[in-house]
């Protein structure tokens, strides 16, 4: 690791427990049944710990989609070309992808940023592209490692320096996206290495890959973990060897989050797996985190469970994007209006609800 990011990591505090305590008070006087919401009220007393208040707000709220080329995708592990993401990311900046509608309903920013496509993007007005190109694609993985160390680490360092930067334009919360044929192949070699298990456990289809096409990525992440897991002293090395820019730039993302003490909503399958590498990078990372959705793909879950998250939505999502994060916030703009807004037991003069054991 080098200078500049262990200065970055040394900024990390804990939650803070005092607004966590008077966040959990609030919600035990809300003239409801106690802890009737469930993870939305734990996701309201974790905010209160990240933020430093127990006035919560979500009033300014990003989505940022970090998007890059793969250049595992030469070994036919998707069932398009890798010309796709250029042409997506490119839609994105014109408020035209699927992600762009959905947070345009949700009242949410978004931030396309090209951190490694593989050619130069044409910008859209509706939400202009910012460049912080690492590199034009990774490299082949399945001939070469996917990076350099150095280009790993560069990216994680612009992952953070976006949450610096939305933290200064006042953002409240932030929603994680990604763009890049063949990212679940990266997701998957990189969750593999990082949770010691089997990649048949933890791979799917990906974009709608078919029997044939599954045997061949599974194939190349096998053979990925038998090469490059010796030789992976840390998780930068695990990022570097099989991992992507955009995987790279997430986990910058969840770091920043926990810097600069801003909620970070952990998307899906390829979220989550920067999330895990952010939280092996720095332990504890993943207090800053909030879990949208559990994704179909087969190491949803997993991933969450190792990170100890409960998620707010199970749809069967799989798309990417951003499309979970971006979801699960109108369920968390319900969830501070009834914080917020709702009488007490004592203002409307009943009884409190008290705590009851379990049992007969």
């Amino acid at each position: 690791m080098n200078e500049e990011l262990r200065e970055y990591l040394l900024q990390i505090r804990p939650l803070e427990a005092v607004s966590m305590e008077m966040a959990r008070k609030r919600w035990s006087q809300v003239a409801k049944p106690l802890n009737s919401l469930g993870v939305l009220e734990n996701d309201i007393v974790k905010m209160a710990g990240i933020m430093e208040t127990s006035r919560v707000e979500l009033d300014k709220r990003a989505l940022v989609i970090l998007c890059s080329d793969n250049g595992i995708v030469e070994e036919g592990v998707t069932q398009t070309g890798r010309e796709v993401t250029a042409l997506v990311a490119e839609n994105m900046t014109k408020g035209e992808s699927c992600v762009c509608i959905m947070a345009d309903r949700a009242g949410v920013e978004v931030f396309p940023v090209d951190i490694g496509v593989a050619r130069d993007l044409v910008s859209g007005v509706r939400h202009p592209l910012i460049t912080r190109k690492t590199a034009y694609g990774t490299k082949n993985f399945h001939r070469e490692p996917a990076m350099k160390r150095e280009e790993a680490v560069q990216s994680i360092e612009t992952g953070i320096r976006l949450v610096k930067e939305l933290a200064e334009a006042g953002y409240h919360l932030i929603a994680t996206g990604e763009m890049g044929i063949g990212n679940t192949t990266t997701s998957s070699a990189v969750a593999s290495l990082l949770l010691k298990k089997a990649p048949e456990v933890l791979t799917g289809r990906g974009a709608g890959l078919n029997d044939e096409g599954l045997r061949r990525k599974l194939g190349v992440i096998k053979k990925a973990v038998d090469t490059y897991g010796p030789a992976c002293r840390d998780t930068i090395d695990v990022l570097a060897c099989v991992g992507g820019f955009d995987l790279a730039g997430l986990t910058g993302v969840f770091l920043g989050g926990a810097i600069y003490r801003i909620p970070v909503l952990v998307d899906g399958f390829i979220s989550a797996a920067a999330a895990l590498a952010a939280d092996r990078i720095y332990p504890g990372c993943r207090n800053y985190m909030l879990a949208s959705h559990v994704s179909a793909e087969p190491a949803g879950r997993l991933l969450l469970d190792q990170l100890e998250l409960a998620p707010l939505i199970q749809a069967g999502m799989c798309l990417g994007e951003g499309t979970g994060a971006v979801s699960a916030i109108p369920l968390l703009d319900m969830a501070v209006s009834v914080y917020t807004k709702m009488s007490s037991f004592e203002e409307i003069k009943i009884e409190a609800y008290k705590p009851m054991g379990g049992g007969s």
